[in-house]
């Protein structure tokens, strides 16, 4: 059984990573943390060395939701074709799944930490690579399973895979409309057929 303090900790982190990812790192204060968790500055700061720290957990946090979610998707298919569609279906629903998060932290996070907060930054940057590896690994044993054309480069399409995600989750939540996601996951089924099936 957790301890007393480590159950704080996961308290503290769940409460204000849906913060952090609305408000940015900048944009929220330590008033905004005290007040989601009705904890002190001294409580707050007797687990987190500092807001920094505090911003990395809660990114962490709110990334490993989504990529639960996706791995969770991914490992109820057997061909790497199913996988590939699965994961543009699930990003069909990505904005009412994210919602109350407070939308991508990929995205809010990425832009947020973008020239402000180097460190947090390359956290971002790495949760990228991490899904467009994955990406990458799919397409990949598809090649080796003879689904997926040998001369496909899996990397290439890992990124094109996951910058049309992410370009479609920007339009979506600047015009709050999910027709832009929808669009692409069939934009995405469409490339997959056409361009990676063997």
């Amino acid at each position: 059984m957790p301890t007393k303090a480590a159950q704080t900790k996961v308290h503290i982190i769940k409460t204000v990573a849906p913060v952090f990812n609305k408000q940015g790192y900048f944009g929220t204060s330590l008033k905004d943390i005290t007040i989601a968790t009705a904890l002190t500055k001294g409580a707050i700061y007797g687990n987190f060395k500092d807001k920094n720290e505090l911003a990395l957990e809660a990114f962490k946090y709110n990334v490993n939701i989504i990529t639960s979610k996706i791995e969770a998707v991914i490992l109820q298919k057997h061909t790497a074709i199913e996988k590939l569609f699965a994961i543009a279906e699930f990003y069909a629903d990505y904005y009412r799944f994210t919602f109350k998060y407070g939308g991508c932290p990929i995205l809010n996070i990425g832009i947020d930490a973008n020239h402000q907060n180097e460190v947090l930054l390359q956290k971002v940057r790495k949760a990228i690579d991490n899904i467009q590896n994955n990406i990458s690994k799919i397409i990949q044993f598809g090649i080796q399973e003879k689904e997926i054309n040998p001369t496909i480069d899996a990397d290439y399409y890992a990124r094109q895979i996951f910058a049309r995600i992410e370009g479609a989750v920007f339009m979506t939540m600047t015009t709050k409309n999910e027709i832009y996601m929808k669009d692409m996951s069939i934009g995405l089924k469409i490339m997959i057929d056409k361009e990676l099936i063997a």
